[in-house]
């Protein structure tokens, strides 16, 4: 279906008066796209609630899907056209890590927004090994070193001790990795033999879905677990955990969830892909608009059963610039979901390599690859050129500026700096195995997992 033409209403309050718009001659006007329910599926929510969509001459069906999995082979068959995404899966699925299939993104959908949570039992043993402010409060970020004593007390009574995350592709699952080894603590490795992600490890980790992580710790078969919201302000609202830190705080600004679509879809449908992107960049830019003035109905958008179905009050605790620690603890985080700010929905080629990295680090990339090998695969997934396409249409539509992009990029972000990453070692994405030399634990070089061995 097209449109010749649309009259459209300015999306952001730098831009004051309205504008003719020439609509793309989308080659696929009905979609379908999957999301789990999660509160970064915010962009979506909002493009259908507003109508941003439907401006693009895009008629789309959101579905909630039953787990990553299901998400992913939907994209995949074609049941869904595209999906709300962990990073890791798009980039697992093109070098056949798990399934094989070519997906592709052109725009990312948040930054942070995640948190690690462990049970009250877990936390008040932990509380000892945590320094404390004179006002008795603990002092953030917490260290996984607190933690360590507690493991140790485990094993020593013959223990395993469990922790969740929600696939072991996501982002979920290399930050939780990430904040164990930096206190200290093996997270494990996986194998071409043995994909538990279990060898060696001081934690065992395993998955479990997202909204099913309050229920999981409180029946005792995890003792923790790292996810997105509102699931570690869930823990905290039924009295049941202690998020002891916020993604933000392990790594300032970390990329988040990708929109994937696979590279089939792509090349048959560009300006649907275009437009899809265009719609999405209007949704964030709506998010984070006027310092998160709109958060308040973006959550009442959320909390709705089609979407994440979370109580208002629950959602609300970490959407609205705020984030409750042990009940009671509430702080100012207003970074903690960050949908445009930061260049927070440019697919990154850095954001790609440091998932890469962390696939490698742990094993599921079971051999050493040349730092080209890591700058050719972030360039066959992330398509930075067709979201500042999108950008350069919104921006002759009226619907943007260009100062609001980062189009003097080479896809590259700045390294990050060692003092916004929990370990205190920088990143530098144009040097992966450099960078990989650098962490405490974890393979390095041409290492490589044999039975329960790390050996090279």
């Amino acid at each position: 279906m097209k449109k010749l033409a649309r009259f459209a209403l300015v999306a952001t309050t730098a831009l004051s008066t309205p504008a003719w718009a020439e609509m793309l001659d989308v080659e696929k006007d009905e979609l379908k796209f999957g999301f789990i329910k999660l509160t970064d599926m915010a962009p979506l929510a909002v493009a259908y609630e507003k109508g941003y969509f439907e401006d693009e001459g895009l008629f789309v069906t959101l579905e909630a899907q039953a787990n990553w999995k299901v998400l992913l082979d939907g994209v995949i068959d074609g049941q869904l056209d595209g999906a709300h995404m962990l990073a890791g899966q798009p980039l697992a699925a093109t070098i056949g890590f798990g399934t094989e299939a070519h997906i592709i993104t052109p725009f990312s959908m948040d930054l942070n927004g995640n948190g690690i949570t462990v049970s009250n039992e877990v936390w008040k043993q932990m509380k000892q090994h945590v320094p404390h402010d004179a006002d008795g409060k603990p002092i953030h970020p917490i260290s996984a070193a607190s933690l360590k004593p507690v493991v140790e007390a485990y094993k020593d009574q013959g223990k395993p001790f469990n922790m969740g995350m929600v696939f072991p592709v996501s982002t979920h699952n290399y930050e939780l990795r990430y904040w164990l080894a930096a206190g200290g603590l093996e997270p494990g490795f996986y194998s071409e033999e043995n994909i538990t992600g279990q060898i060696g490890a001081d934690v065992l980790l395993s998955v479990t879905p997202p909204p099913q992580m309050p229920a999981t710790m409180e029946a005792g078969t995890i003792h923790g677990y790292c996810v997105g919201e509102p699931w570690n302000q869930q823990a905290v609202f039924k009295g049941i955990g202690v998020p002891v830190i916020t993604d933000y705080e392990l790594w300032k600004n970390n990329p988040e969830k990708v929109f994937g679509l696979s590279a089939e879809f792509q090349q048959e449908n560009p300006n649907t892909t275009i437009a899809v992107t265009k719609a999405l960049i209007r949704a964030a830019i709506w998010l984070d608009e006027n310092d998160n003035a709109n958060r308040p109905e973006a959550v009442e958008i959320l909390s709705r059963s089609e979407y994440v179905g979370a109580d208002y009050d629950v959602i609300a605790n970490s959407m609205t610039g705020t984030f409750e620690y042990e009940k009671g603890d509430k702080r100012e985080v207003p970074d903690f979901n960050v949908f445009f700010r930061y260049n927070a929905t440019y697919p990154y080629y850095s954001d790609a390599v440091w998932y890469l990295t962390q696939m490698r680090r742990w094993g599921q990339i079971t051999e050493a690859k040349s730092d080209s090998w890591y700058d050719e695969v972030a360039k066959s997934v992330y398509k930075p050129a067709i979201y500042l396409e999108a950008a350069k249409s919104l921006i002759d539509d009226g619907l943007a500026t260009e100062d609001m992009f980062d189009f003097a990029s080479d896809g590259y972000k700045a390294p990050t700096p060692a003092e916004d990453i929990i370990d205190g070692i920088g990143y530098d994405g144009k040097s992966p195995n450099a960078y990989l030399d650098s962490l405490p634990i974890g393979l390095k070089g041409d290492q490589t997992v044999v039975g329960n061995e790390v050996q090279g």
